[in-house]
């Protein structure tokens, strides 16, 4: 591939796969899980359990520490961003109430705070790892 070519192939990448990422993760993690939780005391919770959810944000951060770690943080988090606001509506669009709307918002904002928090710190320490102690023993 030519050098000219390389560059923007690149950065369409660093859009695409964690917006991949995140729509095919939201599928294996909370995709199949559609019914609420009906309790003893006739309470109802649901559908995700916490350990879905958590399963979700944990293997998320490979996509974008792909991408984050490559330069490319603004592909990391709009591409997260993307697919995971994507994937809610989707998933739930289909309430009757009209209120998933607002499930979908607090969805895009959470995982624009988080990956954003999330790519800030991937490289902020692949610079500090990058730079390595100096020949005195510390950093400059």
């Amino acid at each position: 591939m030519s050098q000219g070519l390389r560059k923007p192939v690149d950065h369409l990448l660093s859009f695409l796969v964690p917006a991949g990422a995140a729509l095919a993760l939201w599928a294996v993690w909370l995709g199949w899980d559609q019914r609420r939780d009906v309790h003893p005391d006739g309470s109802t919770s649901g559908p995700y359990a916490a350990w879905q959810v958590a399963g979700l944000v944990l293997t998320l951060l490979l996509p974008v520490y792909w991408a984050a770690s490559r330069g490319h943080t603004t592909g990391a988090v709009v591409g997260t961003t993307l697919g995971l606001t994507a994937a809610a509506y989707w998933d739930w669009s289909d309430d009757a109430g009209g209120l998933f709307v607002i499930g979908v918002g607090l969805v895009m904002m959470g995982s624009l705070a988080g990956t954003a928090a999330a790519s800030a710190v991937i490289v902020s320490t692949r610079r500090a790892g990058a730079q390595g102690p100096t020949p005195g023993g510390t950093r400059p």
